[in-house]
């Protein structure tokens, strides 16, 4: 028997976004943050005004690429060189994937229920702040 798992939630997708909101101030960045659910329909995106306009398109294929793959963009950097796993995924899907850190799965009770993605600050900084975010909603 197959236990139910609660969906992400548009509340829960604003806690999230909020979260990492809150470490991107905190270190004094600024960022575009997207909350997709299990199907890959956004739920919430927040731009800073003082973001960059590409950040928002940065953070929603970052979100997508980690809830594709299941898996933190920031560990999917090498799969993609030639020779890597992935080397042809991104041209074989409708919606280009985004390789760079800053896309985290969202899991509950060990199901994907959504992603985050954040865009706008340094590679290792995005992924940071979308990662505390996972953690403080888990």
């Amino acid at each position: 028997m197959t236990t139910a798992v609660a969906p992400l939630t548009v509340q829960d997708a604003e806690t999230l976004v909020t979260a990492a909101h809150r470490a991107a101030e905190d270190a004094g960045v600024t960022v575009s943050v997207t909350v997709l659910d299990a199907g890959g329909h956004l739920l919430a995106f927040r731009r800073d005004d003082r973001a960059v306009l590409i950040s928002g398109e940065t953070s929603t294929r970052k979100a997508y690429t980690a809830l594709q793959l299941n898996a933190p963009t920031a560990d999917l950097v090498d799969a993609v060189q030639p020779g890597g796993l992935f080397h042809t995924l991104p041209t074989a899907l409708d919606r280009p994937l985004l390789f760079i850190a800053g896309g985290v799965p969202v899991h509950r009770g060990g199901r994907l229920i959504g992603a985050i993605g954040v865009g706008g600050g340094a590679p290792g900084q995005d992924h940071g702040f979308a990662s505390s975010a996972v953690r403080a909603f888990a």
